[in-house]
């Protein structure tokens, strides 16, 4: 029998894969736990209509990341820190600090979006990566002062 998963199944597929499988397994697992629907062609046609419309918004929204990044590739923060003698910071800039001076430009960018190699403890200007779309990453500009 045919069926379309409505949920990811262990060992059968994920959500909108039409799989075969034995029809007690369907009718006694699959449809009383809520995990199929039979494959008729009505839902069949709705299940491409879905796997479109999940492509279309991925497609807009790595369109919407990659507008961003041409954007932030631009932007230059500043960020003011206390200094020792010795030039060293007291503490260090976080991925966080960075997060809240693109909030106040403007960019919603999440902390965990912003990736640094190590932590910055010490004046200068540093090249920081933003993660903002699975294959879309963009660097920024940090000046610490």
């Amino acid at each position: 029998m045919k069926v379309i998963l409505t949920k990811d199944v262990k060992a059968q597929g994920k959500k909108g894969d039409v799989i075969n499988v034995s029809d007690g397994y369907a009718t006694n697992f699959l449809f009383k736990q809520g995990l199929a629907i039979p494959a008729n062609a009505g839902n069949v046609a709705i299940n491409n209509q879905q796997k479109a419309a999940e492509a279309k918004a991925k497609a807009e929204a790595k369109k919407a990341a990659e507008d961003l990044a041409k954007v932030l590739s631009k932007v230059e923060i500043k960020i003011t820190a206390t200094v020792g003698k010795s030039g060293q910071l007291f503490g260090s800039i976080t991925n966080k600090e960075i997060s809240d001076e693109l909030v106040k430009l403007g960019y919603e960018i999440d902390k965990k979006k912003i990736v640094l190699d190590s932590p910055i403890k010490a004046q200068g200007h540093y090249m920081v990566q933003v993660k903002l779309y699975p294959e879309v990453s963009t660097k920024i500009k940090v000046i610490v002062e």
